[in-house]
């Protein structure tokens, strides 16, 4: 246990001082764990350390992120943020299995490529991936495939946002529904204006809240699938459902309340954050980059799809509610 602990806390440190620099440093941490992995050639000593990362830490960070939130943020965001919001998670889920099926993908990788895409990034992609149980190549191509677009948004969102002329409330909307993580959010938005950066990253937060229907709606669905595939015909929900999630909702309800004092919630965030640095540099070390090619290209164009897809329905449904 030790040894694998130890290897994923080392990569964790240096990732993180790598993001301050760099991109962020769960994004960091994932790909310098591939990295080295290609050159471990028997993973074995370090894998019971791994896996208590990968799965357990994994759980607590998510929990964790819910001390962060509010729940009067959708309050803050208004009934057109919502609206747009719904439209948005639905075109993710809705294109991403459509396409999924077209490119007979694994509906699996489909799912967590849809959940970064909709909701937080690489955040929903490790949140959902435990649940509908992703191995640790597919969690890694679908974190690839939304930072990649990530990237390239943070360049074309301002310059799009100008050319369209929108006002700091419209773009601020359009990038906190539309970019998947959050600090290409916020470098986004605020390369537009500070007002639109505010707005965006209020927007943002609202997005992960998302994540608890979601994850409840894939347990059924992932259960469900399971009971099919071993013939089973009924099934107790109960002992399957990800009771994380409901750890996580009742710190964000105890935040809203008041009873963590802003100092302690700041801090908790920040364990949160290198939790998860911690987790999905150990998912990194354990992927092996060989069945990464195997999956080919289409994965990643189906990423860039339902990216595109977002953006385009995030501000269409701005123009029709009358925002634009």
């Amino acid at each position: 246990m030790v040894k694998g602990l130890a290897l994923a806390l080392v990569l964790a440190v240096v990732s993180s001082i790598l993001g301050n620099y760099l991109i962020s440093a769960a994004v960091v941490a994932l790909l310098l764990g591939m990295a080295i992995r290609y050159f471990i050639k028997d993973i074995s000593p370090y894998s019971h350390g791994l896996n208590f990362a990968s799965k357990k830490i994994l759980r607590i960070s998510i929990i964790l992120l819910g001390s962060g939130l509010s729940l009067d943020v959708i309050l803050r965001t208004g009934m057109f943020s919502l609206i747009v919001m719904v439209f948005t998670l639905l075109a993710a889920f809705g294109c991403g299995h459509i396409i999924g099926k077209w490119f007979k993908m694994d509906w699996r990788l489909s799912s967590l490529i849809s959940a970064g895409t909709g909701i937080c990034g690489g955040s929903a992609i490790a949140a959902l991936s435990p649940v509908i149980e992703a191995d640790e190549s597919q969690v890694a191509y679908a974190i690839s495939a939304t930072f990649i677009f990530d990237i390239i948004m943070v360049i074309l969102f301002p310059l799009m946002g100008r050319a369209l002329g929108l006002s700091d409330l419209a773009f601020g909307l359009w990038a906190g529904t539309a970019i998947n993580d959050t600090s290409s959010v916020v470098a986004a938005s605020y390369a537009f204006s500070d007002a639109a950066g505010e707005f965006a990253t209020i927007v943002k937060l609202t997005r992960t809240l998302a994540l608890i229907p979601i994850i409840v709606i894939f347990s059924i669905i992932t259960t469900k699938k399971n009971a099919n595939a071993k013939g089973i015909k009924s099934i107790n929900l109960s002992s399957v459902f990800p009771w994380f999630i409901v750890l996580f909702l009742l710190l964000a309800i105890i935040n809203t309340i008041g009873f963590i004092p802003a100092a302690v919630s700041a801090q908790l965030s920040s364990i949160s954050k290198f939790l998860m640095v911690i987790a999905l540099g150990a998912i990194g070390l354990k992927t092996d980059i060989n069945k990464l090619r195997q999956s080919g290209f289409l994965p990643m164009l189906h990423g860039f799809l339902i990216s595109a897809i977002v953006v385009v329905v995030s501000l269409a449904v701005q123009i029709f509610i009358g925002q634009v």
